[in-house]
Formats: C-alpha cells, structure tokens, sequence
C-alpha cells in the first residue's frame, strides 16, 4: 500500500462511525475510497458484489489468511463492512454498509441526482487557460513549497523560486517538516516527505490543513469530501463554485496556495483543477502518467530518471540542472563543483554528520541515492546477476557514519502481559501477528507489544463473553 494512501486511512480509522456515514452519502467520496484502497482485494470482484445483496464471503477477498484478516480489519475500521462474529453454528458473514453500498453503485452506473462529482460552469472559460498553462501554475507553487522545506536549512538558497505563501509556512513548521529559530532547518519528517510519492507529498499537507481546519471549526465532511471530489473533477474543464458549501468556497483559496487548483481573477466564480488535483485519488502506478505530463514530479524527489553515480571512492556525480535536486544532494553532499549539466562531490563524515543534525537518517540518504541512480549503475547491478546498485562500502560507511550518533528508536504502541493461561496468550498474539499490529513479543514473559489496540480489544472481549 502506497504511503499516501497510509497517511490518509490513519486520519480516517479516527472518524467516527457518524461521520462515515455523512461522508459516504457522496458517491464520489466512496468512488475515491473504493479506487484508494482496493488494488490489492480485487476491484472487480468487490464491485460485482457490490452490485448484488451486499454480502462478501471472506475467502473471496483474499487466499491468504493474513492478508485477508489485514484487509476486513482495514474494511471495518472504514465502516465499509459489517463483519458478525463466527459461532459454532453460524459462519462469520462481511457485509458491505448500506449506505457504502449504495453510493458505491450510484458512482459506478451514473446513477441518482447528485452533484457529487462537481458542476460544470456555465461561464466562458478563459482563452488562455488551457493544459500547459496549469501544469506550469502547478509547478510553480508546488515547486516553491518543496524548495521552501530543502532550502530550509540555509546556505543561499532561498532565492532558487518564489516560494510559498505565509499560510503555508505556517503549516509546515505546525507539521514538523521544517523548523525556525536557532536551530532552523529541514526535519527528519522534512526529508521523508521529500522521498514521498507526488500524491503522498499532497496528502501530507492536506491532512495538516484538514487538522488545522478543525480548530478553525470548519465541517471536517465538507472539506474531506470536497478533496475526494476533487480528485475525480476533468483536468482542465471549469467548474462552478455557486454549487460548494461555504467551507468548501473557504477551502478554495489553500488549494490554490498549493498548486491544486487554479481561480481566474476575470472568473472569480469558477476553478479549474490541476494535474496534482488528479493524484489525489490516483495510486503509485496512476502517478507514473502524471510524471509524464507534469515537470514538476520529475523535479521532485520522485523523479522518474535517474542521474545520480556514486564510486567506491565516495564521490558523487549528479547529471541534473535542477536547482531543487541539487538543493537536496547538498543536505548531505559535500558539492565542490558545478558544470552546465551535472554538479560533482563527495559524500563525507561531515556531509552526513550535518544531515543526521537535521533528523535525516542514513536509510533515507541511502534510499535517495538508491532511487535516483543513474541507469549506467542500474546496467551494472544486473550484469552482476541483480547486485547492489550502490556500491556496498558507501552504504555500510554511511550506516557507520550514523552509528557513531545513534539514539535509540521509540515505538508508541500497547504492552499486553500477565495473561491467565498459556492458550490465552498465544491465541492473542497469533491474532495480533495477523491483523498486521504485532510490534514485539516475548513466549517466555508472556508479554507482547502491538501499535494499535481497537481490535486486538474487541477480540479479547468477545473471547471472555464465550
């Protein structure tokens, strides 16, 4: 499952059922759900059971036991489904949630009189507002906040684009993602969000305005579905904002801080969403035909070619004329020289020292240098028979390297001991280990440590009611 669709399924697991059912009242909120999360159950065959009574035979979702297990655990924490306990008499039965059920198959026939997937305004568009001129809007913004969080950390590099609004630094230093004063900087969660996915990257900042949102007492409903909906919206087709609700019209004006949509001020009373706007509800693989049409992925940390070489010697070789890639490699290179089409330096104990004071680990230098490799290097890892891209000795140097300044890792989760019987343990951890929350255990302690407790909870009571 894509990080994107991880972070925006954590916000969602904490709505309330109520909420869920408001939500799911638009047919384009349960489209973007049922397209988000259902690549790896099987769309086809949830849909045509969608289409019949509601009922789903768990074998049918999935082969694998855990897998299965993992994705109805998912499917309930959603209010997707219903799932009634298994007796001695009666089989456990998942059922799809009326209200789920029944936008679902509005979204998929056409069907209802609803405005769920946005109305197209009656103005004249403007001439000049076609394709090319919202993937360069887009790229703008989105590139001004990207090089606001890279260029953080200083050393000229402010002037490398205009830059974001206010507002949106704001919410990157409310997120973590870079800090001010002293000690200001790109954070570990900074860096992390550069190596995400267009679409993660999206929903990283959406759900810090959404949580932003909520003490500005706006209807969390409004906003979410309107985001759903705008990821199912035409790009370049113009949109009518007399139809939103007045949250939704509020909304307006942050998407465009973040390239998501465009408002003409001859127009002021229509949109026009941009190609980040279809990434909202697009999987990883949807998102390599949106580096395709927008410049701006490849300028990101998701670029689609590679053009890093790295020797055994520690220098580096970066093809690239992209002021936001060379801002990134300097995080934790040592640049000595610049040429028209590539930068050259040297990856070394200081270089990664000053990144690990920044919270970048080591694993993600190495995953950046790892995704971005050139293909020449790529050519030579399968003329070895699938070898290491990077050359082993930078990789186990720069593991090294942080080493040195190791901190140990916290895990927030839940501590289970002090069982009543061995058989109660082990049916608890063998439950726990397949709903995918099994942290750490120890048999002989009968102690074992998961990071989510809702259903491991509701097991136990159904256990002690038996």
């Amino acid at each position: 499952m894509a990080v994107s669709t991880l972070a925006s399924f954590e916000y969602l697991e904490q709505l309330s059922g109520t909420t869920f059912q408001k939500l799911y009242r638009q047919p384009s909120t349960a489209l973007a759900i049922f397209r988000r999360m259902l690549p790896h159950l099987g769309r086809a065959s949830f849909a045509k059971k969608s289409n019949a009574t509601g009922s789903l035979v768990p074998g049918l979702l999935l082969t694998l036991r855990r897998q299965r297990d993992e994705a109805l655990s998912l499917l309930s924490r959603l209010y997707i489904v219903h799932i009634t306990a298994r007796t001695r008499d009666d089989p456990q039965v998942v059922s799809l949630t009326k209200g789920f059920r029944s936008s679902l198959q509005l979204a998929l026939t056409g069907g209802g009189n609803h405005q769920s997937f946005g109305v197209p305004s009656s103005d004249s568009a403007t001439a000049d507002v076609d394709l090319h001129y919202l993937d360069e809007y887009a790229r703008a913004q989105w590139e001004g906040i990207l090089h606001y969080v890279v260029s953080s950390v200083g050393e000229g590099m402010h002037q490398a684009s205009q830059g974001p609004t206010s507002a949106v630094k704001q919410l990157l230093k409310a997120g973590s993602l870079v800090t001010s004063g002293a000690h200001s900087g790109i954070t570990q969660a900074g860096f992390s969000f550069l190596l995400q996915e267009v679409n993660a990257q999206v929903w990283t900042l959406l759900l810090l305005w959404i949580k932003n949102a909520e003490q500005m007492e706006m209807d969390s409903v409004d906003v979410l579905s309107f985001l759903f909906m705008l990821g199912s919206l035409e790009l370049g087709r113009a949109y009518s904002t007399t139809t939103l609700s007045e949250s939704q019209r509020q909304m307006l004006k942050y998407l465009v801080d973040f390239g998501l949509v465009y408002i003409p001020r001859s127009t002021p009373n229509q949109f026009f969403p941009t190609r980040l706007s279809t990434t909202l509800t697009s999987d990883a693989t949807a998102l390599r035909s949106v580096a395709a049409g927008f410049d701006a992925v490849n300028t990101s940390a998701t670029g689609t070619k590679g053009f890093i070489i790295i020797e055994t010697n520690y220098r580096l070789y970066a093809y690239t004329t992209s002021p936001l890639q060379i801002a990134v490699l300097a995080l934790f290179t040592k640049l000595t020289t610049r040429y028209p089409n590539m930068v050259a330096g040297r990856i070394t104990r200081e270089s990664i020292y000053r990144a690990i004071s920044h919270g970048i680990t080591s694993d993600q230098v190495i995953s950046y240098l790892s995704t971005h490799a050139h293909p020449q290097l790529l050519k030579s890892s399968a003329a070895h028979g699938g070898g290491p891209v990077l050359p082993p000795t930078v990789v186990d140097q720069i593991r090294l390297w942080q080493i040195e300044n190791e901190r140990m890792k916290a895990t927030s989760g839940f501590l289970f001991k002090e069982f009543e019987s061995q058989k109660e343990y082990d049916a608890c951890v063998k439950y726990a280990d397949a709903i995918g929350v099994l942290v750490w255990k120890s048999d002989p302690k009968r102690m074992f440590f998961v990071s989510r407790v809702e259903q491991l909870r509701d097991y136990l009571k159904s256990r002690k009611t038996k």
